[in-house]
């Protein structure tokens, strides 16, 4: 008998744009562009992202009111309501409640792991909490442990531990070089084609 099938997804860059990409756009701070894609240690960038927003004095609603006005990636939310519909989702990010909860209702409300932020009266950012290390890597292996059979689709560095846990793991749109570091993990650049590996993968009808 076939196990049920769980689906990990990251948020940014595959449901998503990348939220801090877009913030950096709206303000005029290049620095901001830096995402997991160029630094895997998403402590690290999230220390220097605070350190910049206090700089030029940026408060969570300057975040939120980008945020706002983002959407979900085209497609996004006929994907994840095509995947609902065959197996359990969980989305596994590294962003923070705060920063999701607007797009997650555009998605119909996936349930979502993620982070928090650590917010003073006036607004200001004054610290990130991970809720633990690694815990899209975590994850994954606590559904495994439960006996699902697990997938997983994500787009940067900080996935790759998610998708070699996963049974069966999958880049989407990554970078150029990421595929070239890590083979093992096949390349899908649309829904189309991410939606045929996990009904293949899964045996999703």
């Amino acid at each position: 008998m076939q196990k049920p099938v769980i689906a990990c997804l990251d948020l940014e860059g595959v449901l998503v744009p990348e939220i801090w990409i877009n913030v950096a756009l709206k303000t005029g701070i290049e620095e901001l562009k830096i995402t997991t894609r160029e630094m895997p240690d998403y402590d690290k960038l999230m220390k220097r992202r605070l350190a910049i927003l206090d700089e030029h004095k940026l408060t969570i609603a300057d975040i939120q009111s980008v945020i706002d006005k983002m959407g979900p990636l085209e497609g996004a939310p006929a994907f994840v309501t095509w995947l609902r519909e065959r197996c359990q989702v969980i989305i596994l990010s590294d962003t923070f409640y705060q920063f999701a909860l607007p797009l997650m209702r555009q998605l119909g409300y996936p349930t979502l792991f993620c982070n928090q932020l650590e917010i003073d009266g006036s607004g200001r950012i004054l610290a990130h909490h991970m809720r633990m290390p690694n815990q899209k890597k975590h994850s994954v292996a606590a559904f495994k442990s439960l006996n699902f059979f697990t997938m997983a689709a994500g787009d940067a560095y900080n996935d790759t531990a998610m998708l070699g846990e996963a049974d069966a793991g999958f880049f989407f749109r990554p970078p150029d070089h990421l595929p070239k570091e890590f083979p093992n993990f096949p390349v899908t650049q649309t829904y189309q084609e991410l939606q045929e590996r996990f009904a293949k993968a899964g045996n999703l009808k």
